[in-house]
C-alpha cells in the first residue's frame, strides 16, 4: 500500500509520473470551467470502475468510457486527461473499499484487520492487483499507508525498519491478491484438472507440488492468506529488550 511501491514498474514510470505531475500533483481545475458538462468526478469514478470489472484494463478506452456515461470524448476530456488518469482514480477507489479498522489496543491485530480488507477488495475487482505496480497518491491510498504506518510506529518500528516493514507488507498483499485472483479466474473444474494432470504427470520433475496438492487443496486461499500474514506480522515483531 505504499504509494511509492514499485518505482519503475507499471505502464509509465515513476519518473515520467512526476515529471507531469500525476493526477493527484495536479489541479482539479487544470482545465477550463467555461463549459457546464454534466459530469462529476464521482461519475466518471463509478463509471469507470464498472467499465474495468465488465471488461479488464486492457480494453478500456475514453471512447469507450463516454459511451457507457453517454456523454462525447471531449466532454470527457474536460474532466480528465488521460487513460492513466483513469486507472489511478479506479485504482484510489478499489483500496478505498477497504475499511479503515479501529486502531484499538493492539496494532497487529489492527494491521491485520486492515491488510485483508485490503486484498477483499482487490479481488471485488480481479483487474486492480495486476495495476499496483504505479505510483499512487490517491486520497484512499494515502489514508490506508497512514494508517498502515502509524500502527508499525507504535508497534515499535522506525527508520529504516518501517519503511522495510511498509513495502513487505504492501509486496505481500499485492502478491497474494495477484496470485488469488489469477486462480479464481481459472475456477473451472476441467482447467485445474489440465493443471493438475500437467503436474501429475511429471511428477519426477515436480515430487514436492505432485505431493502437495498443488491444485485440489484442502483449505482455501483466504486461509493460506491470513496464515502467511500473521507469520510475516509475527517477524516484523520487535525482540523484546
Amino acid at each position: 500500500m505504499s504509494p511509492g511501491e514499485s518505482r519503475t514498474s507499471g505502464s509509465r514510470s515513476a519518473s515520467t509520473a512526476a515529471g507531469e505531475g500525476g493526477l493527484w500533483l495536479r489541479s482539479r481545475t487544470e482545465r477550463s470551467s467555461r463549459r457546464a458538462e454534466p459530469l462529476t468526478r464521482e461519475r466518471i469514478v463509478a463509471a469507470v470502475v464498472a467499465e474495468l470489472d465488465a471488461h479488464g484494463a486492457e480494453r478500456l478506452t475514453m471512447r469507450r468510457l463516454a459511451q457507457r456515461l453517454d456523454v462525447s470524448s471531449t466532454a470527457l476530456y474536460w474532466h480528465v486527461s488521460t487513460k492513466e488518469d483513469l486507472l489511478d482514480l479506479a485504482l484510489d477507489e478499489v483500496v478505498g473499499e477497504a475499511p479503515v479498522p479501529d486502531s484499538g489496543p493492539d496494532p497487529w491485530s489492527a494491521l491485520r484487520a486492515l491488510l485483508f480488507g485490503w486484498r477483499a477488495a482487490m479481488l471485488a475487482h480481479p483487474w486492480s492487483p495486476s495495476l499496483l505496480g504505479r505510483p499512487l497518491l490517491g486520497p484512499n491510498v494515502l489514508a490506508r499507508t497512514e494508517f498502515l504506518q502509524a500502527m508499525l510506529t507504535r508497534a515499535g518500528l522506525s527508520g529504516i525498519d518501517l519503511e522495510s516493514a511498509t513495502r513487505l507488507l504492501s509486496n505481500f498483499v499485492i502478491g497474494a491478491a495477484m496470485a488469488d485472483a489469477t486462480w479464481r479466474g481459472m475456477d473451472d473444474p476441467a482447467v485445474l484438472d489440465k493443471v493438475q494432470a500437467h503436474i501429475t504427470g511429471r511428477a519426477e520433475l515436480y515430487p514436492t507440488l505432485n505431493a502437495s496438492g498443488f491444485v485440489d487443496r484442502a483449505w482455501s486461499d483466504d486461509d493460506v492468506f491470513l496464515l502467511g500474514l500473521d507469520r510475516v506480522l509475527d517477524g516484523l515483531m520487535p525482540a523484546p529488550g
